[in-house]
């Protein structure tokens, strides 16, 4: 006894998911070869990039064939009870953030956006967000400055 496969369906989210990315796996293809793929043992710099790319073409070409054999949710279907608030909101702080975070620097600018997400968004009891909101934020502000001798905005405070 075979199984009845679904019908195809022009609206399959999951076969224009995959279009999507073999075009884009194409482009980084392209980009590598652009950059000279070099050799194994002197890779050139389009060397990653390319075979990247035939992992996301690969990648999407079984996506596509998986769709079209066994169907898939429809565009429709994604976005049914999706709550919008949450995300909306994140991104709203992201904005507010990258505005902030040149002129106040990054320990003054981050300090506040990680104790928002960690109250607002995903609600964390205070004891645990406020260490966490500003440990976090220092211990990168550390590695990056003193490990890493990365450069960070430190603001008018000069902070950092």
């Amino acid at each position: 006894m075979s199984a009845i496969r679904p019908p195809f369906r022009l609206n399959n989210s999951e076969f224009w998911t995959g279009v999507i990315g073999l075009g884009l796996g194409v482009f980084v293809i392209r980009s590598g070869l652009k950059l000279k793929l070099g050799t194994i043992n002197d890779p050139g710099s389009g060397f990653m990039m390319f075979y990247i790319g035939i992992l996301m073409c690969a990648f999407a070409v079984s996506i596509i064939l998986a769709s079209v054999t066994e169907g898939g949710p429809t565009f429709g279907s994604r976005w049914e009870d999706a709550r919008w608030s949450k995300p909306v909101l994140i991104i709203v702080c992201l904005i507010a953030y990258a505005f902030a975070l040149e002129p106040l620097g990054f320990l003054i600018a981050t300090i506040p956006l990680m104790l928002l997400l960690l109250r607002i968004i995903d609600p964390v009891r205070w004891t645990l967000a406020v260490p966490l909101a500003v440990l976090a934020p220092v211990g990168v502000w550390w590695v990056l400055k003193h490990g890493l001798a990365i450069m960070l905005p430190t603001g008018v405070f000069e902070i950092g």
